[in-house]
């Protein structure tokens, strides 16, 4: 898993809506990166609408979000849609970008271990740093501490 000071993964991934996103196209921008297990799942739309009830104070500190789960983009957009998420979603079906950022590996699940994304969140900072790292995400309250570390760039 990424710790603070690193250097955040390059990538190139398929949005919502059929767009590329690259952290090329991101240079010398901010951004959050939040990796969740599945597109329309209770947890998964908690942490997504709260990222959107809280957009605007994000974008008010110039700072990008970005969701990634290995979802296809066709759920993505539907997702999107039904609960008017202002964000783009990133398509990570191969899950390159999970591995990259440590998002992905072994959990506990209902008392067993299993494979899978690992909730984590993720902020970068404008010269391309890790500048806050979430490594095992509790939804409730996330949003705040994440507001609170954008506050600190």
């Amino acid at each position: 898993m990424l710790k603070v000071g690193d250097a955040a993964p390059a990538f190139e991934l398929e949005a919502d809506g059929g767009a590329v996103v690259s952290s090329k196209s991101l240079a010398k921008t901010p951004y959050v990166v939040y990796f969740y297990p599945r597109d329309n799942t209770p947890g998964c739309t908690q942490e997504a609408c709260d990222f959107r009830d809280n957009f605007a104070r994000i974008e008010a500190a110039g700072v990008r979000v970005f969701g990634v789960s290995k979802d296809s983009v066709k759920s993505h957009d539907g997702f999107k849609q039904k609960y008017e998420l202002p964000f783009t979603l990133l398509s990570d079906p191969e899950k390159t970008l999970h591995v990259a950022y440590g998002a992905w590996g072994t959990k506990k699940m209902y008392g067993k271990e299993v494979e899978g994304t690992i909730r984590s969140t993720f902020l970068v900072d404008a010269k391309g740093r890790i500048a806050a790292a979430w490594p095992s995400v509790k939804v409730k309250g996330h949003v705040d501490q994440v507001l609170e570390a954008i506050g600190k760039l």
